[in-house]
C-alpha cells in the first residue's frame, strides 16, 4: 500500500508541476511580487520620481499671512505623515502675476501638479482663499491644505484679537498626553506594538487564506477530471479508495506548501533586488519606518508572545491545512463534475470569509464572546485565533484547545469521511446521493 501511494502522490505532483500553466503562473507571480516590492523603482525608471517635491506657489496679498501659513501647513503636515520625515513640498512665496503662475502649471509639464495658492484680506471673514491646480488634488494634500489654511485663519483672528506672542504660541503648541495605566503589567510600548500588530497581522495571514482557496479548488478539480474522464475506474481497480483519498490531501498540501515557499522566496528575491539596485521610498524614510515597527514589536510583550504565536499559528495553519483538504476530497466524491463541486465549495468560501474579516475586525469587538466562541470553531480558528492571541483577547490555553478541537475534526473527517469517499468515488448519478452517502455513514 505504501508504495502505491507514493506512486499516486508522485503521479498527482508532477500533474501539477510540470506543466506550462505551473510555471507560467510562477513565472507571473514572481514578477508580480517583485514588482511591487520594487514599485517605486519601476515608476522612476519610466519617469516617476519620488523625491520630487510638489511646489506650492503662494500669493500673498495681505502681506502678512506667508509666514503664518508656512508655520501651520508643516504642523498639518507633519499630523498627517511622518512628523520625522522631510517635507514633500516647496512652499515658495511668488512675486509674479497669477495669470503667469496659472500659465506655468497649465503649459509645463513639470509643474502640472504644483498648487496656487491666493491669500486677500476680507472685511467678513478675515481671510479669503483662493485654491488652484491643473489636475485633482490627492487626499492627504488636500487635507493637509485645507487644515493648514483653516488653523491659519484662526491664527490671524487671533492676532486681530490682540492675543500675546507666549499665549499664541503656547494655543498652538501640542498638548501633553500622561498615559496611564491602572494596569502595572500594562505599557505604552506593547499598546503601540499592538496596534501595529492589529493591522499587520490580518496581512500576514492572507497568503494562508488564499492557498486554502487554490487547495480546495485544486483537489475538487483533480477528482472530478478523474471522474469525468473514467479514469477513476482504472486507478481504483488497482489501488483501494483509501489509499487513492490520502494520495489527493497529501499532495495536495504538499503542492500548497511548495507554493508558499516559492511566493516566500519570490519575495526573498523583490527584497534582494531592491537592496541591490536601491528604491527612492527608502531615501523618504520608510526603512526606517519599518525597521521602528519590528523594533517596538520585539522590544515589548508582544516580541515575547510572538515566540509562542507563532509556532502555535504555524501548528494550527498546517493542520487547518489538512482538513480543509480532507473536506475538499470528500466533497468532491459526491459531485459527478466540476460545476457541481464549485455549487458545494461555496460554504466553505463564506466560512474563509467569516474567519478572516473577523480577524480583520477583532480589536473592534474586544470582550466580545462571540467573537472568542468563533475562534474556536474548526476551520475558523487557524485565522481567527492568533489575531486574538495578539490582542489578548484569549491565551495561549485557549488556542491549544483550537488545535486539539481541529485535530478531532480531521479524524472524524478521515473516519466518516473515508465511507462517504469509498461510495461516491464511483458515483456517477446525482440521483439519491444524499441518500447514499448518509448510507454509507453507517456502514463501517
Amino acid at each position: 500500500m505504501k508504495s502505491k501511494l507514493n506512486y499516486l502522490v508522485g503521479v498527482s505532483l508532477k500533474r501539477k508541476i510540470k506543466t506550462k500553466w505551473f510555471l507560467i503562473a510562477n513565472i507571473v507571480l514572481a514578477i508580480i511580487l517583485v514588482g511591487i516590492i520594487n514599485i517605486d523603482s519601476i515608476i522612476t525608471m519610466f519617469g516617476g520620481d519620488f523625491n520630487e517635491k510638489t511646489n506650492v506657489y503662494v500669493l500673498d496679498n495681505t502681506n502678512k499671512t506667508y509666514d503664518i501659513f508656512i508655520s501651520q501647513f508643516n504642523n498639518a503636515n507633519s499630523l498627517l505623515t511622518n512628523s520625522g520625515e522631510e517635507s514633500e513640498y516647496n512652499i515658495i512665496k511668488e512675486e509674479r502675476s497669477l495669470d503667469e503662475l496659472k500659465n506655468l502649471i497649465n503649459n509645463d509639464e513639470k509643474e502640472k501638479d504644483s498648487i496656487i495658492i491666493v491669500f486677500n484680506d476680507s472685511e467678513t471673514n478675515y481671510l479669503d482663499v483662493s485654491l488652484i491646480t491643473k489636475e485633482y488634488i490627492d487626499l492627504i494634500d488636500m487635507q493637509s491644505l485645507t487644515t493648514a489654511l483653516n488653523n491659519t485663519k484662526t491664527t490671524i483672528a487671533i492676532y486681530n484679537s490682540n492675543i500675546s506672542e507666549e499665549e499664541l504660541t503656547a494655543i498652538y503648541s501640542p498638548v501633553n498626553i500622561e498615559r496611564i495605566y491602572l494596569d502595572n503589567d500594562k505599557t505604552a510600548q506593547d499598546e503601540n506594538a499592538k496596534m501595529i500588530m492589529t493591522t499587520v497581522f490580518p496581512i500576514l495571514i492572507l497568503p494562508f487564506f488564499m492557498l486554502i482557496i487554490y487547495l480546495v479548488q485544486m483537489i475538487g478539480a483533480e477528482v472530478n477530471d478523474e471522474k469525468q474522464t473514467r479514469g477513476m475506474e482504472i486507478i481504483i481497480s488497482n489501488v483501494s479508495p483509501k489509499t487513492h483519498f490520502f494520495s489527493k490531501v497529501i499532495a495536495g498540501n504538499l503542492f500548497v506548501l511548495l507554493q508558499g515557499a516559492l511566493l516566500f522566496i519570490y519575495s526573498f528575491i523583490g527584497v534582494l533586488i531592491r537592496k541591490i539596485i536601491g528604491g527612492n521610498l527608502i531615501n523618504n524614510g520608510v526603512t526606517d519606518q519599518v525597521k521602528g515597527v519590528i523594533s517596538t514589536a520585539l522590544n515589548s510583550n508582544i516580541g515575547l508572545q510572538l515566540k509562542i504565536v507563532l509556532p502555535l499559528t504555524i501548528i494550527l495553519m498546517l493542520i487547518t491545512f489538512l482538513a480543509y483538504s480532507l473536506l475538499a476530497g470528500v466533497l468532491a466524491s459526491m459531485t459527478t463534475n466540476t460545476e457541481d463541486f464549485q455549487q458545494l465549495q461555496t460554504p466553505i468560501m463564506v466560512v474563509l470569509l467569516l474567519g478572516y474579516y473577523t480577524s480583520m475586525m477583532a480589536g473592534m469587538f474586544e470582550g466580545s464572546i462571540f467573537i472568542k466562541i468563533l475562534s474556536f470553531i474548526p476551520f475558523v480558528s487557524a485565522i481567527l485565533s492568533p489575531s486574538l492571541l495578539i490582542l489578548g483577547q484569549i491565551g495561549i490555553f485557549e488556542v491549544i484547545i483550537s488545535i486539539i478541537l481541529m485535530i478531532i475534526v480531521i479524524y472524524l473527517l478521515i473516519k466518516y469521511g473515508l465511507r462517504i469517499y469509498k461510495t461516491g468515488i464511483l458515483n456517477y448519478s446525482s440521483k439519491n446521493l444524499w441518500k447514499k452517502m448518509f448510507k454509507a455513514l453507517k456502514n463501517k
